[in-house]
């Protein structure tokens, strides 16, 4: 028997230095957590543990085999690293706001800590250096679209998950401001080009070298009179893989994201736009359980937990080879 300790940060208990950013976020993490531990009780050699934390009303999900709490005082960090001692595994959700996620991988241990690498992780945690990364190998970014005439700009955190403090402007100059004030006020922030288009996102699973796309999601996006930007969900699996259009170039693109990116593995989502012009424009890389992995497999009907586990189970030498 395998057992699981599943940390969904916010849910356990984790502390982000905006409050308003981490109840906002707080309903998709616990989404996130409880498809997860759904999934892994389907299997008949696994038994989950699952973060909850009374302060923020995140009570376990039903079924789950067991809960763990923070001590009084106990950070993130020093709670998984407690928690992944006494279990086979540890399957962690975490904002990349303020680092978080990217100081875990190390309080857990390689061997234990399921999905992608400490790199792979501290890259996708900054916006721009993804967009860097990925446009030096040929990926197609908004990057692309910097010397255009005229079109949008959107300013958002570096940092940022969830749409959270995004806004687009109609002009550059004010897009400048915009960032130049976030700038000032010590917070994290980055301007690119707005990419007009239908907005898309990837589910993946990676493994030794291999990247096998699972869905193909579309994104619901608004953008206020002021300039707002909100995610309003997922519909899942809203392209055929196979037979859709643009599946090929879909299917393409993902397996250049994660040459362009060693070390992601498990469960990745990338975000991007289908542009009219340039086709799919990678917006951002997601080195972890998005909110697509809600529901997506009792849609297609294969439990996607089991398939993570296996990937984890194959040899890392495999991995670096590939």
């Amino acid at each position: 028997m395998r057992r699981v300790f599943v940390y969904e940060f916010l849910s356990g208990g984790g502390a982000m230095a905006d409050e308003a950013e981490a109840a906002a976020l707080l309903p998709l993490g616990v989404s996130m957590r409880d498809a997860i531990v759904a999934d892994l009780l389907d299997l008949p050699d696994v038994q989950a543990t699952c973060a909850v934390c009374a302060r923020r009303g995140a009570a376990a999900p039903r079924g789950a085999s067991a809960t763990a709490t923070a001590w009084p005082g106990e950070d993130a960090a020093a709670f998984v690293q407690r928690m992944a001692r006494t279990h086979d595994l540890a399957w962690i959700v975490a904002p990349e706001s303020d680092g978080w996620l990217a100081r875990l991988p190390e309080a857990v241990g390689d061997e234990r800590w399921i999905g992608c690498r400490a790199g792979a992780i501290q890259v996708a945690s900054s916006k721009s250096a993804t967009l860097a990364v990925l446009a030096a190998q040929g990926v197609c970014t908004p990057m692309a679209f910097t010397h255009r005439r005229g079109g949008r700009w959107i300013v958002k955190p570096d940092d940022g998950a969830g749409a959270i403090d995004t806004r687009v402007h109609d002009e550059q100059d004010a897009a400048l401001a915009d960032l130049e004030q976030r700038r000032q006020a010590g917070r994290s922030a980055t301007l690119e080009p707005f990419v007009e288009g239908v907005s898309l996102s990837v589910s993946m699973l990676v493994g030794p070298g291999s990247a096998q796309a699972v869905a193909f999601n579309r994104q619901d996006i608004a953008v206020a009179t002021d300039g707002t930007l909100s995610y309003l969900g997922v519909r899942h699996n809203a392209m055929d893989l196979a037979h859709d259009l643009c599946a090929p170039q879909l299917h393409a693109l993902a397996a250049a994201v994660v040459r362009a990116m060693p070390g992601l593995r498990g469960f990745v989502g990338f975000d991007l736009v289908w542009n009219p012009e340039r086709g799919p424009v990678v917006i951002e890389v997601n080195p972890r359980v998005t909110c697509a992995y809600v529901g997506l497999s009792a849609l297609l009907r294969r439990n996607l937990a089991a398939l993570v586990l296996a990937l984890h189970d194959m040899p890392e030498a495999l991995h670096a080879a590939a």
